[in-house]
């Protein structure tokens, strides 16, 4: 699991999934999180504006990402 550190009280989910350089386009995030792709504390998520904060957990593929605060 790889953590991802955050400075401010929250991060869009679209917005995690760039910064976390796990797709590599706005439009690529859209298009996961709207398909059902994303899971968010071990729940499909398919809003990409949904407030991601620490302590949350991100799963795409096999990618897994904790937010922690900076």
């Amino acid at each position: 699991m790889e953590q991802i550190a955050i400075n401010t009280e929250f991060i869009k989910l679209d917005a995690l999934l760039k910064y976390a350089a796990l797709v590599g386009t706005g439009g690529e995030a859209k298009m996961v999180i709207s398909e059902g792709m994303v899971s968010v504390n071990g729940e499909v998520c398919t809003m990409r504006g949904k407030k991601i904060r620490p302590g949350d957990v991100v799963r795409f593929e096999r990618f897994t990402v904790e937010v922690t605060q900076a």
